[in-house]
């Protein structure tokens, strides 16, 4: 499976969207904004750049993205005035796979406009947005164009399902699974790790190139606690998938080899693992890295389970209809599996776990 031509968030504004099923992203982004504005300052204060190169990579298709992009101008905006300087123009990229409906982010763009010139007693900031599609596993932008990256729930994605998970006739080391769990053999953890550790270099040394010296990039991303890979986090809502597709061909709505061969292109990574592939790429220190937890909540009388269901739907549904075809009924998956997260709550809470590092270049 080509991962760069099929998986995308779910586009449009219906009801699987992404765009209606993001609040947990928005969420955590909301919960270190702080963090983000705080270091969006500080470079500008230290660069003072008459124009502001900022790229936002795996913007997605939702309103999230756009709504920080205002954030991220009033704050340069504000630290400028404090330092008596002039208010640059921002050069804004968001960036995602070729596949992500860029077209609603487009069609949103007229109100973005609106609301930056909103009660403004002042002349409202240049602010150029454009689409930037491709792999952030590789070259996106030009030699020292970029002073902020800012990337929320993207590097947790790896850029292919790791080849090691697959033997030399081509079937799977981890049938039954689509991710680690207790029952994988240890290879399944290991092919796994080696993967992050060969995309993140590569996303590092690739960003060292196009930030210039001293920029900085704000990464939020979904990880672990401890060196267990299988734990009541993000692993165990893989496990909870894993069950749901198991129903699935009990029902004979999908073939047994099919699931068997199914792996997400998904690492939660330790707090080490970051940190010691930061320090050996060796382009970026380290300034800031906080774990943080997200509490649940109920919307619209629906229950946790049904809203981590298609959450996790929006993000899935493109790789799950190519692997599984039009046989599968996702309408019937997703139930079982809002079901299964809510009877799991009631034996013990699931918090998975995120990251927000700080990273600046040398």
């Amino acid at each position: 499976m080509d991962v760069e031509k099929v998986f995308h968030m779910t586009g449009g504004i219906g009801k699987t969207s992404y765009a209606q099923n993001s609040s947990l992203q928005k969420k955590a982004s909301d919960m270190v904004k702080h963090i983000t504005m705080e270091t969006i300052q500080q470079l500008y204060s230290e660069v003072t750049p008459r124009s502001i190169g900022i790229a936002d990579l795996g913007c997605s298709s939702g309103p999230n993205s756009l709504s920080l992009i205002k954030d991220m101008v009033q704050a340069v905006e504000g630290i400028s005035h404090q330092i008596s300087h002039p208010v640059p123009e921002f050069r804004v990229y968001l960036n995602d796979l070729p596949t992500n409906d860029f077209n609603s982010v487009f069609k949103s763009l007229p109100g973005f406009y609106r609301d930056l010139k909103k009660d403004r007693n002042r002349e409202c900031p240049t602010v150029f947005i454009a689409g930037y599609p491709g792999s952030f596993y590789g070259r996106l932008f030009p030699h020292d164009c970029l002073h902020f990256i800012y990337s929320s729930y993207s590097l947790h994605w790896l850029s292919k399902v790791p080849p090691a998970l697959y033997d030399e006739r081509g079937e799977s080391v981890n049938k039954g699974n689509v991710y680690i769990s207790e029952s994988s053999p240890p290879s399944v953890s290991q092919a796994y790790y080696n993967q992050f550790r060969e995309d993140f270099e590569l996303f590092l040394k690739s960003r060292s190139e196009e930030l210039v010296t001293g920029g900085r990039m704000v990464l939020i991303l979904l990880g672990r606690i401890g060196q267990d890979h299988v734990d009541r986090g993000n692993s165990f809502f893989w496990e909870i998938l894993s069950r749901s597709l198991a129903v699935s061909v009990s029902r004979g709505e999908i073939e047994r080899g099919n699931l068997d061969s199914y792996e997400v292109h998904f690492y939660a990574a330790s707090r080490n693992e970051i940190e010691d592939e930061v320090r050996r790429e060796g382009s970026f220190e380290t300034e800031r890295v906080e774990m943080f937890e997200i509490e649940r909540e109920v919307k619209n009388g629906e229950s946790y389970g049904t809203a981590v269901a298609m959450t996790v739907r929006a993000v899935q549904e493109s790789m799950l209809g190519d692997h599984f075809g039009n046989g599968i009924d996702l309408d019937n998956l997703f139930d079982n599996y809002g079901e299964m997260v809510d009877e799991e709550m009631v034996k013990e809470d699931i918090k998975p776990v995120t990251f927000v590092v700080v990273l600046k270049k040398l």
